[in-house]
């Protein structure tokens, strides 16, 4: 695919989905210089330091990445950062592309800012039907207003922005720090270790009922180049697989491929949160695009990586 677009930054690139994004850009992305910014190279919580990065790098399309994001028990404990550094990161990302004459921008959101009451399959037209899961809401909702920001900059300025929403990601590069991390990261740590140990049991958290629907973050970032080139709306499009698996037997799975053979008892004094967030993916196939990996192979590729990682000391711990 040959690019409309001469420079494009990926704030962010360092990140979980910045590492399977980049080499999608450099593949499809013909012609097009890459500016790749990490958190180490530009701070977005200070206002000289976006406005700096945009005058070194001159981007004429942004790839909006950066982000401050957890688990639910980093979110319950510090929610108040969560809204803080998210919706200035937006803000000053925002203002600053548009002062800078950037063409194009794309920026993401988390399928956790639809409402909690959401019914599934959650479709795009469920955004505004309700509060988010309390769990997460600072997170969910400071993410959120990136609608009402593509909405406002396009309405008042003509700004071309998109914002994708993809589901529970999962993969190579994930977090896998115990507070931190989301489901897959943190069932694949503990059983890892669990089998290293010889542990006769781990815990698993709520009673395994609820469902979900994972996608392969590899899957996502293979669908952004073509978002970049060819969708130029403001309404959202969920990216993910729209299956329906259960906690437990994810859980069950991810031990299976972990290798472990302990058992697994239920803590369900801890809470299950939404019990059925399945993602409509209507939108998304009707523009040509799947996310197909199978789950056991995507579990599997990042269990291997992160033996691999955890060994060269390269993983987030």
């Amino acid at each position: 695919m040959t690019s409309k677009f001469q420079r494009i930054l990926v704030t962010g690139s360092t990140g979980f989905l910045g590492h399977h994004l980049v080499p999608r850009l450099r593949e499809q992305c013909a012609g097009s210089e890459l500016a790749c910014v990490g958190s180490s190279d530009f701070n977005l919580l200070k206002p000289d330091e976006v406005e700096r990065m945009f005058k070194e790098t001159k981007p004429d399309a942004v790839i909006h990445l950066a982000a401050k994001s957890g688990g639910i028990m980093d979110n319950r404990k510090r929610p108040a950062d969560y809204v803080y550094e998210n919706l200035w990161m937006n803000t000053a990302v925002f203002q600053s592309a548009l002062h800078h004459g950037v063409k194009k921008m794309v920026a993401f959101m988390g399928g956790c800012s639809y409402p909690a009451k959401a019914v599934s399959p959650i479709g795009e037209d469920q955004m505004w039907n309700g509060f988010p899961q309390i769990d997460s809401a600072g997170y969910s909702t400071a993410k959120k207003m990136l609608l009402v920001q593509s909405w406002a900059y396009r309405q008042q300025h003509g700004f071309n922005s998109i914002v994708l929403v993809p589901g529970n990601m999962y993969g190579e590069w994930d977090n896998f720090n115990v507070e931190q991390a989301h489901v897959i990261p943190a069932l694949i740590r503990r059983m890892v270790e669990a089998r290293e140990q010889d542990l006769p049991e781990v815990t698993a958290y709520g009673t395994g009922k609820p469902t979900r629907d994972f996608v392969y973050a590899g899957d996502v970032a293979a669908t952004i180049p073509w978002f970049l080139a060819n969708y130029d709306s403001s309404e959202p499009v969920n990216i993910s697989t729209g299956t329906r698996i259960s906690i437990r037997e994810l859980t069950e799975t991810v031990k299976r491929i972990a290798g472990y053979e302990g058992r697994i008892s239920w803590d369900t004094s801890k809470t299950d949160g939404q019990m059925d967030k399945i993602f409509a993916v209507d939108r998304l196939h009707q523009l040509g695009l799947r996310c197909d990996t199978p789950l056991e192979a995507g579990i599997r590729r990042t269990v291997e990586w992160f033996l691999k990682a955890r060994k060269e000391g390269s993983v987030r711990l």
